[in-house]
């Protein structure tokens, strides 16, 4: 976990691990945040977590589920927010680990059907107070899709309590388009005015998302000028890949952007 930090200070630890769990992308970060106030420590999770029912052989869900449990067990995330989520995967997860709920709707209808961004929560820490979730695409408010995507995108967003201090933050977690350009350019725009417009100054905010791009891409940029890369802000921090294809692949794709 992160020191003590001074007044108004915010420490982030982040950290990967992929092989060890066979995930595709596991990204930790931990905040400190006082305000004049006790300290509060969160631990944040953004977690690719690969639809299930995909042509993966030895990798299927079924053969990888356990160690999504045995994950949440080592690590007791605060908050997880999980990219490609599908129902079964939920419930799976939350008839395992009965001390979490969770938040978010599918991307293809707005209620159950195709992949949710959806947002865990550890109900022994926070309270959550309020969540909505809005599509990547020039009509938010409704399930569609935006610009050149490929696929329907959304972005979940929830505002928790800590029952502890009784701190308030808010979590975004989104999943930008792997094939469209214009759409992950304005995609990433849209997170970034909506963090800006729905939460008031002085909030905590964090943002995790599989960005579906690389950190030098021009298109993080909005995001960048509306909230904190955590590689670039944390105290401790690495560089390794985030997603890897099975073994036959190694990027950075996968991010936590927070706000103080």
């Amino acid at each position: 976990m992160a020191g003590s930090p001074h007044c108004g200070d915010p420490r982030y630890l982040i950290k990967r691990n992929m092989k060890k769990y066979g995930l595709i992308a596991l990204l930790l970060a931990a905040l400190s945040f006082v305000g004049c106030a006790p300290k509060v420590d969160i631990k944040i999770i953004s977690y690719n977590i690969r639809f299930s029912g995909g042509p993966d052989g030895d990798n299927s869900w079924q053969y990888r589920k356990q160690a999504s449990v045995n994950m949440m067990h080592e690590e007791v995330p605060t908050v997880m927010g999980c990219q490609e989520m599908l129902p079964d995967q939920i419930a799976f997860l939350l008839d395992a680990m009965p001390n979490y709920q969770a938040i978010g709707v599918g991307r293809d209808d707005g209620v159950s059907a195709g992949e949710h961004m959806a947002i865990l929560y550890n109900t022994d820490q926070v309270e959550l107070l309020e969540w909505d979730t809005f599509w990547l695409s020039e009509s938010p408010e409704v399930p569609s899709y935006g610009w050149d995507a490929a696929c329907k995108r959304t972005c979940t967003y929830a505002r928790f309590r800590d029952l502890k201090y009784e701190k308030e933050f808010v979590m975004f977690n989104t999943h930008l388009d792997h094939i469209g350009k214009e759409a992950k350019r304005e995609g990433a725009a849209l997170v970034a005015r909506r963090s800006l417009e729905l939460i008031p100054e002085g909030v905590p905010v964090f943002l995790t998302g599989d960005m579906n791009m690389l950190p030098d891409n021009e298109s993080l940029g909005s995001l960048r000028e509306a909230l904190n890369d955590a590689r670039e802000v944390a105290p401790k921090s690495d560089h390794r890949t985030t997603f890897n294809g099975w073994g036959n692949d190694h990027r950075i794709l996968d991010y936590i952007f927070p706000r103080n």
